[in-house]
């Protein structure tokens, strides 16, 4: 398969835990199958860069895929508060964050590869909110379908690292791909407003209920 890097400068050897430990899922390098999304993530401070393009073959690789039906998105969600660096501070969405890590967090040290959603700052408010309590678990996992990001792909492991090879990189222009990943991010924003004015009520599963009621993972309500 091919995939994408976006980057201000070419990077024809990734380098092994090259990355910040507080991005998404912690050291790794990651890639899309979007050239369109990497160009957008290679222009996202203003300046010119390249979509750096590989073959990755994921044959004999273990993967934990966090979109697949064997998880939820607590579980994507647990990882990603482990990793990032920022959140709110106050006692519920300090509590509801220790909880969500000690209940639904998968280890992904045992993975060479991990596939699941990209916490852009849009979707990383999303999960903010959630764990402040202010949306529900339902407007929480409409949310992340919002503003088109789709999957990242991410090397984990030294042994992933000799799966992938460079070919080259494209060129992406600032003056166009920053402001598409402006608009995207702003229609992302526009449409989970219309989504939190329509989609909760009383009988969704508020993060608040799920400590309560001390739900684990493997709760049916949770999918």
């Amino acid at each position: 398969m091919l995939v994408y890097h976006g980057s201000d400068h070419i990077i024809e050897v990734p380098v092994y835990q090259g990355s910040k430990r507080t991005n998404d899922y912690g050291h790794g390098f990651y890639t899309t199958e979007s050239i369109e999304l990497a160009k957008e993530w290679a222009c996202a401070d203003r300046r010119n860069g390249f979509a750096n393009t590989y073959e990755l073959d994921l044959d004999g690789l273990k993967i934990l895929r966090l979109n697949s039906s064997d998880y939820h998105i607590l579980n994507w969600l647990a990882i990603l508060a482990r990793y990032r660096s920022y959140w709110q501070n106050g006692s519920i969405a300090e509590e509801a964050k220790n909880y969500i890590q000690q209940h639904f967090f998968v280890d992904p040290s045992p993975y060479d590869v991990i596939i699941g959603y990209r916490a852009d700052d849009s979707y990383f408010t999303f999960a903010q909110d959630f764990v402040a309590g202010t949306i529900s678990l339902k407007t929480l996992s409409q949310a992340m379908r919002l503003g088109r990001l789709g999957e990242q792909i991410v090397l984990k492991s030294r042994r992933s690292f000799e799966h992938i090879h460079f070919v080259d990189a494209v060129p992406a222009a600032a003056d166009v791909y920053y402001e598409k990943k402006v608009l995207r991010d702003r229609e992302a924003r526009r449409a989970y407003r219309r989504t939190r004015q329509s989609s909760d009520g009383v009988n969704e599963l508020y993060m608040i209920d799920i400590m309560r009621e001390g739900i684990e993972n493997d709760d049916p309500r949770l999918r």
